[in-house]
């Protein structure tokens, strides 16, 4: 069961709140100094959201790989330097644990140094930045923004499942900064089936409308691809390169114990597991989208 037989038709989806977050995000842009985009440090342009590039323009922004602490260490240098080849600021962050704030509050100074020079000579040295949290859902921006307010105003809802946050929310950091917090927003249509797959695996799109195991074959192939000692190492199973996703699902399951009458392996409960591993880091530091592909 290869992942190509996860169609783009599967998980082409556009809920009502979203169009209505994207009209929302669209009208808050004047109330703020810069956007922060996060995205997931696994799969960086995947979770780069077409729509919001096009909403935000020219607005001053800085880009957050977030969830560096799960992703392939050589990989997220590599896309570091490709964003800096395209002229832009991408700061990797463990948003949990808050490595990379630095950076962060950094960077956001350094996109807005002239800006903060105009407001010293007005007078308004004390005024503070204001920036638009922006990124595709579970990607990590309330666990960024509980990192940046610890000691502030507000926290916002985490959760490791997409479509927490439902409504636009200003909270107070102690080093000056504002944020205002956005509801995750995908864009109505996958015309890449490619990148539709990559946020499935990681938990973009709510796997209620996904089929598990399918989604857990697909995602055993690629990262067999990737990473082929991830998956022998951390189920001790050695494994045929030539074996299909859905046979190594069945493998995985078998190693496990996982079994429902009459002997047959319990591949969904097995699919679960694994996809759970993966976005847990259970199977080390993977990144799934690399510079030179796949």
């Amino acid at each position: 069961m290869p992942e190509e037989f996860i169609s783009a038709k599967q998980i082409q989806w556009f809920p009502g709140h979203m169009a209505k977050t994207r009209r929302k995000i669209a009208e808050d842009l004047k109330l703020v100094d810069i956007v922060a985009e996060i995205l997931d440090a696994r799969i960086p342009e995947s979770s780069k959201n077409p729509v919001l590039r096009d909403i935000v323009q020219s607005k001053p922004k800085v880009t957050i790989l977030n969830k560096s602490d799960i992703a392939d260490l050589n990989a997220t240098a590599k896309w570091v330097t490709e964003y800096k080849r395209k002229n832009e600021k991408a700061i990797p962050i463990d948003a949990k644990n808050g490595r990379g704030i630095p950076e962060f509050y950094n960077a956001v100074r350094e996109a807005l140094k002239e800006r903060i020079a105009a407001w010293e000579r007005k007078g308004m040295s004390g005024r503070p930045i204001r920036i638009m949290i922006l990124g595709i859902p579970n990607v990590g921006k309330s666990s960024l923004i509980n990192r940046l307010t610890r000691g502030g105003a507000g926290k916002a809802e985490v959760q490791d499942r997409p479509g927490i946050t439902r409504q636009n929310k200003w909270f107070t950091t102690q080093k000056g900064f504002e944020l205002l917090d956005t509801p995750g927003v995908l864009w109505p249509k996958f015309d890449d089936p490619r990148v539709g797959r990559l946020l499935a695996y990681t938990g973009a799109i709510k796997d209620e409308i996904l089929d598990i195991e399918t989604l857990a074959a697909g995602l055993i192939e690629l990262i067999m691809k990737l990473y082929p000692q991830a998956i022998q190492k951390r189920y001790s199973i050695e494994l045929d390169k030539d074996l299909k996703g859905y046979e190594i699902l069945e493998l995985i399951g078998r190693k496990r114990g996982m079994f429902i009458s009459g002997g047959e392996i319990n591949t969904e409960r097995a699919a679960i597991m694994f996809v759970d591993e993966f976005r847990a880091a259970k199977l080390g530091r993977l990144t799934l989208e690399h510079i030179n592909g796949f």
